[in-house]
């Protein structure tokens, strides 16, 4: 299991029964933060969507949808979700959402092509938000105000956990630290873009890497990002193209950095149009969720997702998501695992 690491002498700070607890108490405390701080009103997702309408979110555009016929709709193929991206702003519409507020939902999806491991399983359950803005809030300045109020309901979730359960103590810095893929690169020209991740999360604690999904002076993409939802081609106010990015948090359990949240400013027309050019999507403008926005029905927005079972993994301190959620593992990670005294729910 050349993916799994098993950090040396490691015990669970909780038994399973506080584990549990402390998963619904980090839930329904941070989504309450998330939802004050973003002036978010909760909403029912799906955990599907019908096919060919464009709305299902395409990840890296190589990531299989898990999907079926419906008996009743005449073999019409529904696809398990990746993620809300792109329903969430058909939903902001139908809602009539104003400027400066927004929603979020609890996405449940299953991503059968997941590279297992200790950050990434099959099912995935995620905070989906998304906010309505302007045209004039379009700006790098306008996303890291959104990106410190994230910031600010994880830590104050990890200091009620502290709080909560004696040997949990906070790790995470006071302030986050803004960096752009291309400075990065710059920084670290001889290192892959994980590596970069890594080098730069240790050095700050927590870091928003900003411009993902456009190609670097190097030629690269420091990773991909699908063209239709998140704006990474826009030259922002600062002269660099991106309007989007990762919150990143250096994880001491595991030494390497995590993930917590994927977000940016979404496509205007513009952007759209641009971005399915640089990937030879444009096909995908005679699709329902795209002739929404190209028509303008669908309003400004910025939007991401959080990680539920990431995100109580990090605050619990725990060296595998698989202590937090139930899901399907191997059978050699699995044994590894108990070796290693990781114990799978």
């Amino acid at each position: 299991m050349s993916r799994l690491i098993t950090p040396e002498g490691y015990r669970p700070l909780l038994d399973i029964g506080h584990t549990e607890q402390g998963i619904k108490r980090i839930k329904d405390f941070f989504q309450q933060n998330l939802a004050t701080e973003l002036r978010l009103r909760r909403v029912t997702a799906p955990l599907f969507v019908l096919k060919g309408l464009g709305i299902n979110d395409d990840l890296n555009g190589v990531e299989r949808p898990v999907s079926y016929p419906i008996k009743d709709m005449g073999d019409r193929i529904a696809e398990v979700v990746h993620s809300l991206a792109k329903w969430k702003r058909l939903s902001l519409a139908k809602y009539g959402i104003r400027p400066g507020f927004g929603i979020y939902a609890d996405m449940n999806a299953i991503r059968a092509d997941e590279e297992l491991d200790n950050l990434h399983s099959l099912y995935v359950d995620q905070w989906d938000w998304e906010a309505v803005i302007t045209k004039e809030e379009r700006t790098v300045s306008f996303l890291k105000d959104v990106v410190r109020r994230i910031y600010s309901a994880i830590l104050r979730t990890e200091f009620l956990v502290s709080e909560t359960y004696d040997g949990i103590e906070p790790f995470l810095p006071r302030e986050i630290t803004f960096v752009h893929t291309e400075d990065l690169l710059r920084m670290y020209p001889d290192r892959t873009p994980k590596e970069r991740e890594d080098l730069i999360t240790k050095k700050y604690g927590a870091v928003f890497l900003i411009g993902i999904g456009g190609r670097l002076s190097n030629g690269e993409k420091h990773d991909g990002r699908a063209p239709d939802y998140d704006d990474w081609s826009t030259v922002s106010e600062e002269g660099k193209p991106g309007l989007n990015g990762d919150i990143l948090i250096w994880y001491p359990v595991l030494g390497r950095s995590i993930e917590l949240s994927s977000m940016g400013i979404r496509v205007d027309r513009e952007s759209l149009l641009r971005q399915l050019k640089l990937e030879g999507k444009e096909d995908r403008e005679q699709l329902y969720f795209h002739r929404e926005l190209l028509e303008g029905r669908l309003p400004l927005s910025i939007g991401g997702g959080i990680g539920q079972s990431r995100l109580c993994m990090v605050l619990l301190h725990k060296a595998h998501i698989g202590e937090i959620q139930a899901s399907i593992w191997p059978e050699d990670m699995a044994e590894e695992c108990r070796k290693a005294g990781i114990s799978l729910i």
